[in-house]
């Protein structure tokens, strides 16, 4: 099990304030104000950063991080990705699971045939689409209806 979940990417800044655009990995985007910090992820470490105030602009989450306080510091972290702490998550209803829990699943036919293994899962919003790849690297979609 991951101990970190990518809640979204930083995308660009937002105004001269130190705000920054996150494009959200999450179906509950008021999640974000449910948390107090987040980790900002580079190459080689996680940051963590304290959350001092959420706003929402269209699709996208606005996050005011402590320590970035203008938009020339808010520019230095653009493309990279925020994580949460798992014990950070919300708690989801039964037989409800994460999909970085999802991924690197057998996935096997109702006859037993093993397919492959989940590689990715995309929500379509009627359906999610889940991308299962056999040991050649084959590509089998397969749609997950709600």
């Amino acid at each position: 099990m991951q101990k970190y979940f990518e809640v979204g990417q930083i995308v660009n800044t937002f105004g001269v304030k130190g705000f920054v655009k996150v494009k959200p990995f999450t179906d509950d985007v008021e999640r974000f104000e449910e948390l107090k910090t987040v980790y900002i992820c580079t190459k080689n470490e996680m940051k963590l950063v304290e959350i001092e105030e959420v706003k929402y602009h269209k699709e996208m989450v606005l996050l005011k991080l402590k320590g970035i306080d203008d938009m020339t510091e808010a520019e230095k972290y653009k493309g990279l990705y925020l994580k949460i702490d798992r014990k950070d998550a919300k708690k989801l209803p039964k037989d409800t699971y994460f999909i970085a829990d999802i991924i690197g699943l057998e996935v096997y036919t109702d006859e037993g045939e093993l397919l492959g293994k989940v590689d990715d899962i995309f929500p379509t919003g009627s359906n999610d689409v889940y991308v299962v790849k056999d040991e050649l690297r084959k590509t089998n979609f397969i749609t997950k209806y709600s």
